[in-house]
């Protein structure tokens, strides 16, 4: 890489001066590389308020799902992508998480657009809940903007969608952005060339360098070589597969794969890929065609996506291959394929429910060919294990990465990362998509190929990176990026507490004691009595549910005897006499509910 530090300041003219000795020049010269470290706080203010580039992820970082970057200059905002992650298994009720957008709803009025890089949930997932908040124009190409415009559609939203292709140029006030073609595990992905008055940047997306892509439109490496040459002051780069060694193999590798297991397979073929994945679902089409086989599709994202790409032009179906999933009876089961979702072992998928017995359409019996065209995505390992295992009870043939190269990741490995490095040239890096350890591990290839440690930048949700055509200095927590939690229609009404509320009830359950009061009198009308859900089973623990209710009844009278009228006094007396005693009696700690009837 070429050495930035070696690049000499524009001379100025200026008037003659007397000359100075050598030894005076060097002081100066000293002092004067001093000076930054002297006043880092000074320069730190000067730069936020100085006309320059300010970059804020608000989701992506230290994590893999709703990615969403801010690009701010002077008074105008563009937004780069708008996805949404998959809840963590203590996120217990949690639909989906979407970033924190109230920097974005405070900004609205700047907001200029929301560029989509490409169609997978962790970049467009968000979009429905944003336009929910503010109302701003969505530019993508035609496949996430279909995408898109399905999920709006079931939120009852309407939306400013402007579709752009590779090899456009766009003006979003003060943003020029240039639309380059890549290759992804989905059809229509981009990258973008953004240039400022005060900086250029460069967004790889998600990327592999593919050279061989179903679709015959390979990444374009020369337009890179060319925005290279031009200078790029801050590349913000995948970092996924930064663990891995090597390249990415070619989504061709996965068709050689299939053309032999459907060469060979005598029964019915059931086979399992992410919905997204448009071109693996055209190789299997052609390859059901290829072999003398009717297709069907099961699973309602796969119905839509396929229903899409086919309207979009991205699927071609051989005439009479494609039949409806609820008219397959009557195929011989050697002349059908089934493409399906459910490859990442998700409860409510088509190929769960098949393994479950309860899907409608589809039985699945002895000789079936079950395939995986898929690699469980982490922290669904269990999840899609659990599904092999009931697949394998069935006395069904499963066939899955382990085994057979079903599956070739969308991210760029090590060498593809290189290769981007070599060609773009950034004054500036900054990893982006992944969690910590593969945000260090890209930096670290950079920092291999001649990039100084200093201009590397790893940051996390909230920070913001400030960049010229000269400086890049990092600011920590500068916006608020929470995690937003999605639960049915609230949105963000369920946090720290009512988590912590729900992993109890799914640890130790919940002790409801009611009863009825005079507090006039200070007399018990009636009760306690003790409703438990999820801590034990009353039939065959009376004794230790009268004690409960002896010991409730003794601390609410205790506390009326004392004279105590106050409501969360007396729940709060009631709660802690009942804890103690359960505890001891069980060593379990269930939500005590009190709930009082003054009559």
């Amino acid at each position: 890489m070429r050495d930035y530090n070696s690049k000499k300041p524009p001379v100025k003219k200026v008037a003659a001066k007397r000359p100075q000795s050598k030894e005076l020049q060097q002081k100066k010269k000293s002092a004067k590389n001093t000076l930054p470290k002297k006043n880092a706080a000074k320069s730190q203010r000067q730069m936020k308020r100085a006309d320059n580039l300010k970059v804020i992820p608000i989701g992506g970082l230290n994590e893999i799902g709703k990615n969403l970057t801010v690009l701010e200059y002077k008074d105008q905002i563009l937004v780069i992508d708008c996805g949404m992650s998959f809840p963590e298994d203590e996120m217990y009720g949690i639909d989906v998480v979407i970033p924190d957008y109230s920097y974005l709803v405070k900004n609205a009025s700047k907001i200029v657009g929301v560029v989509i890089t490409h169609g997978h949930e962790d970049h467009i997932g968000g979009v429905p809940y944003l336009l929910k908040q503010i109302n701003v124009p969505i530019y993508g190409t035609r496949l996430p903007l279909g995408l898109i415009e399905n999920k709006l559609k079931e939120h009852g939203l309407r939306a400013n969608l402007k579709t752009i292709k590779a090899g456009d140029k766009l003006r979003l006030g003060d943003f020029k952005v240039e639309v380059i073609r890549t290759t992804h595990s989905i059809a229509d992905a981009v990258c973008l060339y953004i240039q400022t008055p005060a900086a250029t940047l460069f967004h790889t997306g998600d990327f592999k360098i593919d050279y061989t892509p179903v679709d015959g439109e390979p990444i374009d490496l020369a337009k890179f070589a060319e925005i290279g040459r031009k200078g790029v002051d801050l590349m913000l780069a995948d970092s996924t597969n930064a663990l891995r060694p090597g390249f990415t193999a070619s989504e061709k590798v996965v068709g050689k794969t299939l053309d032999g297991i459907f060469r060979e397979a005598k029964n019915r073929i059931i086979i399992a890929t992410f919905s997204s994945n448009v071109h693996r679902v055209q190789k299997i089409i052609e390859l059901a065609a290829k072999y003398g086989r009717k297709f069907a599709v099961s699973g309602r994202s796969m119905e839509n996506v396929v229903a899409l790409a086919i309207e979009l032009g991205y699927l071609k179906i051989p005439a009479g291959t494609y039949v409806e999933l609820n008219k397959t009876k009557n195929i011989p089961d050697d002349q059908l394929v089934i493409i399906t979702t459910g490859s990442q072992g998700e409860p409510m998928s088509a190929l769960s429910r098949m393994a479950n017995n309860e899907h409608k359409g589809v039985k699945l019996k002895k000789g079936d060919m079950v395939i995986l065209s898929s690699t469980p995505v982490p922290g669904n390992e269990k999840a899609v294990s659990g599904v092999v295992n009931k697949l394998f009870e069935k006395e069904v043939e499963v066939i899955y990465n382990d085994i057979a190269d079903t599956h070739v990741s969308g991210h760029a490995c090590q060498e593809e990362l290189k290769l981007i490095h070599a060609l773009i040239k950034p004054r500036f890096f900054m990893p982006v998509h992944g969690e910590y350890r593969h945000l260090v591990k890209h930096a670290q290839i950079a920092e291999s190929l001649g990039m100084k440690k200093d201009r590397i930048f790893i940051l996390s949700n909230g920070d913001q990176l400030t960049v010229d055509k000269r400086n890049a200095v990092k600011f920590q927590n500068v916006v608020s990026a929470d995690d937003i939690l999605v639960d049915g229609l609230g949105i963000g009404d369920v946090g720290n507490i009512v988590l912590r509320d729900r992993k109890l009830l799914s640890e130790s359950g919940l002790i409801i004691a009611v009863a009825a009061i005079d507090r006039a009198s200070g007399e018990v009308i009636s009760g306690p009595d003790i409703v438990s859900r999820g801590f034990v089973y009353v039939r065959e623990n009376e004794d230790l549910i009268n004690d409960a209710r002896e010991i409730a009844r003794n601390a609410l009278e205790d506390s009326l005897y004392a004279g105590n009228r106050d409501w969360s006094g007396i729940k709060n007396n009631v709660r802690e006499e009942l804890r103690k005693f359960i505890f001891r009696k069980t060593k379990r700690s269930p939500i005590i509910l009190p709930i009082f009837l003054d009559v």
